[in-house]
């Protein structure tokens, strides 16, 4: 079975349709898939909507390029985090694609989420865009190798994933893995080791080939992994199960909770 590791089913597209996303998960042999907050507004909403299902979990977090909203505190993360089905702070990081310096304030709510992180067990989801630098900066200066994570919907260099993987990250691939110009995304893909990958649509966004510009929804993941092993030359059911088992002994939480 494969495991979505990154989508946004409250998203209000996917929210009013997650009986038939449920049901395409299951034909397309997704078992799980991760909801992954980006603001404190909706943490509430995530957690109602995970609850009644056990293919779904969630995470608790405010997303960088989201200025103008609620700021969270270590406390409030932490309060959060002990929910059953919270299994990972995030996503958190930098996004410097928009805007302009100072953004001193992204830079302090990420270390105010990696801190969280810390202080209650459970892995990161990071995001960076424009900012791999000072990313990968602040999570050396913070400990971020400590609880671990991800760095979600990878889109940068070799040298910046080796660098993620030295502070004990994992790296995800998005349904982007999968467009025909992503030749160097597609040359990290190759090189990553499978026991440090993972797989995620971040739906509503970008969907893989052969449904791209469409709606995206966590039962498209496979396309990820199909792109992947071709890639690399191996078999569909290698990377559905090394990227499946990765993805619950990073999210611990969500295996003991897959076996409650």
């Amino acid at each position: 079975m494969f495991v979505d590791s990154h989508c946004h089913l409250d998203f209000p597209e996917l929210a009013q349709d997650l009986p038939n996303i449920l049901k395409s998960m299951a034909e397309n042999r997704v078992s799980h898939a991760l909801v992954v907050a980006v603001s404190k507004p909706e943490w509430a909403r995530i957690r109602e909507l995970v609850a009644p299902h056990d293919a779904l979990y969630a995470s608790v977090g405010v997303h960088p390029d989201y200025q103008d909203t609620e700021e969270t505190t270590v406390d409030d993360l932490v309060l959060a985090a002990g929910e059953p089905k919270i299994v990972a702070i995030g996503e958190t990081g930098l996004d410097y694609y928009r805007g302009s310096e100072p953004f001193d304030w992204q830079r302090e709510r990420f270390r105010v989420h990696i801190r969280a992180s810390r202080q209650c067990g459970l892995p990161l989801i990071i995001h960076t865009r424009s900012a791999a630098q000072d990313t990968l900066r602040i999570m050396a200066e913070e400990g971020a190798s400590e609880p671990g994570g991800v760095m979600h919907c990878f889109t940068e260099s070799w040298e910046v994933a080796k660098a993620a993987m030295d502070l004990n990250f994992h790296i995800s691939f998005s349904g982007i893995v999968t467009f025909r110009n992503a030749t160097e995304l597609q040359d990290v893909a190759r090189r990553v080791p499978l026991e440090r990958m993972l797989i995620e649509t971040d739906a509503p966004y970008l969907a893989p080939v052969p449904y791209r510009g469409k709606r995206n929804d966590p039962s498209k993941v496979r396309h990820v992994a199909e792109k992947i092993a071709d890639l690399r030359g191996i078999s569909v059911a290698e990377v559905e199960e090394r990227t499946t088992a990765n993805f619950f002994n990073l999210f611990s939480k969500a295996a003991v909770a897959r076996h409650v």
